[in-house]
């Protein structure tokens, strides 16, 4: 198992589409990427479509290969291949981190989004997402209230990892 995606981080998005993309992302691109250490800039897959509402999803390029992976187990001119190919694969974008650690994110997958001024990059362990910042505060607000009221106040995150009694 390779290294994974942690934390939350905030990024300037210029008028072009530049954004940095976080030195602790980077290393995980890196290990996830067969061309390093050869190729010092690391390759990344960004997922995005209607159905993942207000954000895209960034992988690293071995994690998208499983994805392919389970996309060919499906028998061959199904349904379910045939949607999963395209809302994955008709949907995704591979780039290149550049020397300066950034990526040019396309309009289309900002305006997609939303995506002005400042994204949030946020950790969800073999992949992570990218928000219109102002987007995700308000998305990160309301599950915290709604955890809140289900709840009580009285919430553990952990408790969503060991529901009690499977201890």
């Amino acid at each position: 198992m390779g290294l994974s995606f942690r934390g939350e981080f905030n990024q300037k998005v210029d008028g072009k589409g530049r954004m940095s993309i976080p030195a602790d992302f980077r290393v995980v691109l890196a290990d996830g990427d067969p061309r390093s250490p050869e190729n010092p800039l690391p390759r990344m897959v960004v997922l995005h479509g209607p159905h993942l509402k207000n954000c895209l999803h960034a992988y690293t390029i071995e994690a998208m290969e499983e994805i392919e992976e389970g996309i060919k187990a499906l028998p061959r001119g199904s349904e379910a291949r045939k949607r999963a190919s395209r809302m994955i694969l008709g949907k995704s974008w591979d780039t290149e981190v550049d020397k300066d650690g950034r990526i040019v994110l396309p309009q289309r997958l900002r305006q997609q989004i939303g995506l002005t001024g400042e994204a949030t990059m946020a950790a969800m362990g073999d992949f992570f997402e990218i928000w219109n910042a102002e987007t995700y505060a308000e998305v990160e607000a309301a599950e915290a209230a709604a955890m809140e009221e289900e709840f009580d106040g009285d919430f553990d995150p952990l408790s969503l990892i060991y529901p009690p009694g499977s201890e």
